[in-house]
């Protein structure tokens, strides 16, 4: 099994930063990738990044239109974690960040527990 645990999140004006980290435990082994995704309440859940964690590609990265150019993602396997640093937060960024572990060539099946981030007007 695998854990991760968020953290980082908090109360953020408009135009300011935030940056979450997400700590693995277990069998990091068995994680390809390691992703972001956040979720609104009475809304879908959506993917905002992703980064190769084991294996090919170590340079692999991926993030949505609505995120790309404002949030970077990396990682540390040392200290096995993942960070999304997040700058020119906009209300509309306002949701709980889950990070969320994918074995290769499966869906993400790992899932931390959420931090809320909440951007102000």
């Amino acid at each position: 099994q695998v854990q991760l645990v968020e953290s980082g999140g908090g109360l953020v004006q408009a135009g300011g930063s935030l940056r979450l980290s997400c700590a693995a435990s277990g069998r990091t082994f068995s994680i390809y990738n390691l992703g972001w995704f956040r979720q609104a309440p009475g809304k879908e859940r959506e993917f905002v990044a992703a980064i190769r964690w084991i294996g090919d590609r170590r340079n692999y990265a991926d993030y949505s239109d609505s995120v790309k150019g404002r949030f970077t993602i990396s990682r540390d396997n040392d200290m096995n974690t993942v960070y999304l640093q997040m700058k020119s937060l906009k209300p509309e960024d306002t949701d709980v960040y889950y990070c969320a572990g994918q074995p290769r060539g499966e869906r993400y099946e790992y899932w931390g527990q959420g931090t809320q981030v909440t951007v102000s007007s």
